[in-house]
């Protein structure tokens, strides 16, 4: 199936724009490593011209035209942008597939997502003006006070490969809901889709400059745009070590960021479970999106009576998954996304033997695919707390196993990490899920399943895995300034000072 990928450049203050430098970064397909295109590759030139074009934006007839616009003026535009990814939802897919490796129909279900969160955010962009004036209590009558909430300003989204349009939403919907101006900066390993963006916005006729959209590297567009001084805010979603240098950019100009970063998340399967549905829901919490998921539950913590049982189980399911192009019909695991990435997880793994462990089952490329970044998802036992495959983030298709005795011990297993974003348990018994979803040290906590994520609920971690909530309300709070007005309403005068005699 030959799938066109459109040539398209920067998009900046409305329009399409040649990079200052001219610079352009070739887009390979992980299913065949093949170069299927390019995109344009800013730099810090491009940086400058676009948070002009925000700023501008943000400001054009003092603020009329978007950030202080009613908030139905904006849902109009948001509703409008849904509609068309809606319209163009197949395409979509099949380009996100291409690009980054997932699955398509896991990628059409994206599209729904990504249509789905812009309508959620136009509905909360209608209903902030209400909320404005909200009044505050005070406990004197002389004084009344009130909360305005105001945008922002002019927002950076930097964002990752692994949902690439769907990512951009939850930062770009509730940003420009809000009232603000943004630069979006993908990721250069899957940034086809939202080059598509932005000819959506261009065709909806998005005021100039309010969404621009700047493909390119990490250290040559990211870091200028976190690091400019007119930039009001920083949102990131991407790695720990990369969201710790961001925090370290817009320290110098004490700017707030929101973090969604890395995981290391456990699933605690519990001896009263139905082995079947378990599974299923184990295996999918780890190995769905080719297992390039934040919040992947890649620590198993099975209780000891039936964990050589259910871990047979888990063989079984795991080799059952269909591994192909992602165009196929039925594909449940595509290639990952980059050959940096391929081996990136081959050496967690090799490093996992080499320290002891067991790789009862994937691991290696599968034998009928012999090109592209294809590895059969992987189940390593034999683990101990102090591995790396136990501590460390892997962002692939590999599920680590710990067995447990106690619900002490399950707890403290499933806490034992740095990452803090989500967590899952498996019971029948739901007082002893209520006592662990209390328990656990994380931001997402899943009951009897693992991953679903609503575009109403929050979405954010603990510890090193960031701070911030994404979604829901709090997903438009991260885009907003509040504002405190007090009036005084007393006829008298104030009576601090004595008042000078008259003359």
């Amino acid at each position: 199936m030959a799938i066109r990928v459109p040539s398209r450049l920067l998009f900046i203050d409305g329009e399409w724009r040649e990079p200052v430098l001219k610079k352009r970064i070739p887009v390979i397909n992980p299913s065949s490593e093949e170069t299927i295109g390019h995109i344009p590759a800013a730099t810090a030139e491009d940086v400058e011209i676009a948070v002009g074009a925000a700023r501008r934006a943000l400001t054009r007839n003092k603020g009329s035209d978007w950030a202080l616009a009613p908030g139905a003026v904006r849902a109009k535009y948001l509703r409008a942008i849904a509609a068309k990814i809606t319209e163009r939802k197949s395409e979509l897919a099949k380009l996100e597939a291409i690009d980054c490796g997932k699955p398509l129909e896991e990628a059409a279900w994206d599209m729904d997502d990504v249509a789905g969160c812009f309508e959620y955010y136009a509905d909360l962009a209608e209903g902030l003006d209400a909320k404005q004036k909200a009044p505050v209590s005070l406990p004197m009558e002389s004084f009344k006070s009130y909360v305005l909430k105001e945008p922002i300003g002019v927002v950076a989204l930097i964002t990752p490969w692994n949902y690439p349009l769907l990512m951009a939403t939850w930062k770009v919907a509730p940003a420009l809901a809000a009232g603000c101006t943004a630069i979006l900066k993908p990721s250069e390993l899957a940034s086809e889709t939202c080059l598509e963006l932005a000819e959506v916005c261009r065709e909806v006729g998005l005021p100039p400059g309010v969404l621009n959209i700047l493909t390119g590297l990490g250290p040559e567009a990211g870091a200028p745009l976190a690091s400019h001084p007119q930039v009001d805010k920083i949102a990131f979603t991407g790695s720990s070590a990369t969201g710790s240098k961001i925090m370290t950019a817009a320290a110098q100009h004490v700017k707030p960021v929101s973090l969604e970063l890395g995981g290391k998340s456990p699933i605690v399967v519990f001896e009263d479970v139905d082995l079947d549905k378990a599974a299923e829901w184990t295996i999918f919490g780890c190995f769905w999106t080719n297992g390039q998921i934040c919040s992947a539950t890649s620590r198993l913590i099975v209780h000891e009576s039936i964990a050589a049982q259910f871990i047979e189980k888990l063989v079984q399911w795991s080799r059952n998954i269909k591994i192909s192009d992602p165009l196929e019909e039925g594909c449940r695991l595509g290639p990952v996304v980059s050959g940096g990435q391929y081996e990136k997880i081959l050496k967690f793994i090799s490093t996992a033997k080499s320290e002891g462990a067991t790789i009862l089952c994937g691991g290696d490329r599968p034998e009928h695919l012999k090109k592209g970044f294809f590895l059969e998802p992987a189940i390593i036992t034999d683990v101990t707390t102090s591995m790396q495959i136990w501590r460390e983030e892997v962002f692939g298709p590999v599920l680590c196993i710990k067995t447990f005795g106690t619900e002490d011990e399950a707890i403290e297993l499933a806490n034992d990490t740095h990452y803090g974003l989500g967590a899952a348990v498996l019971s029948n018994d739901l007082e002893r899920c209520e006592r662990l979803t209390k328990a656990f040290q994380a931001g997402i906590v899943w009951i009897n399943c693992s991953q679903p994520c609503f575009c109403q609920a929050p979405w954010g971690g603990n510890k090193r895995s960031g701070f911030g909530r994404e979604l829901g309300e709090w997903g438009m709070d991260n885009y907003l300034s509040v504002k405190q007005v007090t009036q005084y309403i007393s006829s008298d005068p104030w009576g601090w000072y004595t008042a000078p005699s008259k003359l």
